[in-house]
């Protein structure tokens, strides 16, 4: 089995503390460690769930687990556990953040999908990603595709991980949040609102001392596009879908804590 596709010795050590203690009586179940192998190995290649390698386990066994952990909050803590983590070993920036939606195939449909303007009109959703100044992510939501960006910045503000106590916060976004009332959510919410086209983004960058900011959301987009069961959603409950997502959301995070010595998924 290749390495790059299963997890980490440090990242099962952070994940064993958070996973809930199993139902008492029946058949004893298949070890924690291995399910979580499996499911990771799901993530990384892509796999449907019912074609997972056998040496691996079960699928049905696997998939359970993962619903079981999923309704949990075993991944969203995982994720959350990981920017302590780095927080405190490296610190997050909080003061400059960025927020972008990027949309994704869903041809089975479900909760938080819809039809996709981009792409004739195909059933698809969305993540609306929040980063901070390192690109690490720190709030997602989910959507169907049709959902403007706009419209999703004070749920992406309230799902964030772990919590903010910087005093000055700047937020970096494209044209598409380019709304009074976005200004004004962000400006109650103690933010400096920066909105820019990558047409003007690009003239700032020829001014002096200018910094480009806004790439880092763009950048854990693309981080998460290598978790290949992400880039089309087969999973019709939205809740199975955002579990994978804060699964990866906390493989980008702990791969980037200084205690993780193994380069193992974004060399």
């Amino acid at each position: 089995m290749d390495a790059r596709f299963l997890p980490p010795p440090e990242l099962w050590a952070a994940v064993e503390p958070l996973l809930p203690e199993p139902p008492g009586g029946g058949r004893p179940r298949k070890p924690d460690r291995e399910v979580f192998a499996a499911i990771f190995y799901v993530l990384t290649t892509g796999i449907q769930w019912k074609a997972l390698p056998r040496c691996l386990g079960a699928a049905s066994t696997v998939h359970d687990r993962f619903q079981e952990w999923a309704e949990a909050d075993v991944f969203a803590h995982l994720w959350a556990t990981g920017l302590v983590e780095f927080d405190a070993s490296v610190g997050l920036d909080w003061t400059w953040q960025a927020i972008d939606g990027a949309t994704t195939k869903a041809p089975l449909g479900g909760a938080a999908t819809g039809p996709n303007p981009t792409d004739r009109g195909k059933s698809g959703t969305k993540r609306h990603l929040l980063t901070e100044g390192h690109g690490l992510p720190v709030g997602l939501v989910v959507t169907g595709a049709n959902r403007n960006d706009m419209t999703q910045v004070e749920p992406v503000l309230d799902s964030m991980a772990v919590v903010s106590f910087e005093a000055e916060q700047h937020l970096c976004a494209d044209k598409g949040y380019d709304f009074d009332s976005v200004r004004s959510a962000l400006s109650a919410s103690g933010y400096v609102t920066h909105i820019l086209s990558r047409g003007d983004e690009k003239l700032a960058l020829k001014m002096p001392g200018y910094r480009a900011r806004r790439w880092v959301v763009e950048a854990a987009h693309s981080w998460l596009n290598r978790f290949r069961r992400l880039l089309i959603r087969w999973e019709k409950k939205a809740e199975n879908f955002a579990a994978l997502l804060h699964l990866a959301c906390a493989v980008i995070v702990w791969r980037r804590c200084p205690i993780s010595a193994d380069d193992y998924l974004f060399g």
